[in-house]
């Protein structure tokens, strides 16, 4: 694994969490449209590590791999940030959701390095 892409997706991943729900705690009393000016702006530094970030792993993962990596860094972040910062409870099903995330992995990175894919396009 490659830690440059990983570290800036997860980055970049923070800074999309909290975009995306931040909001809901801490401008809970503000009107709407602030919070969406408020959310693209944080966004904003997202996009600067994301695009980066697949840049550089696309360099050394397929799209696929890439994209399942992405999610299990979102899944990852997000359990954390419900957790710590919106402060919600953790369940049991968080645990199944991450094994499901784990299968993923597994399934999108064991044929690293095999000669053919299972399907051709012509």
């Amino acid at each position: 694994m490659r830690p440059l892409p990983i570290l800036l997706l997860i980055c970049s991943n923070v800074f999309m969490t909290y975009a995306w729900y931040g909001h809901l705690r801490d401008m809970k009393g503000r009107a709407l449209l602030l919070a969406i000016l408020f959310s693209w702006g944080v966004a904003f530094f997202e996009y600067c590590l994301q695009v980066p970030a697949n840049r550089i792993g696309y360099q050394y993962y397929s799209l696929s791999q890439l994209k399942v990596i992405q999610e299990i860094i979102t899944m990852s972040v997000f359990g954390v940030f419900c957790v710590v910062y919106m402060r919600e409870p953790l369940k049991l099903d968080y645990l199944w959701a991450c094994l499901c995330l784990v299968g993923a992995a597994y399934f999108i990175f064991r044929g690293v390095g095999s000669p053919a894919p299972l399907l051709e396009m012509n």
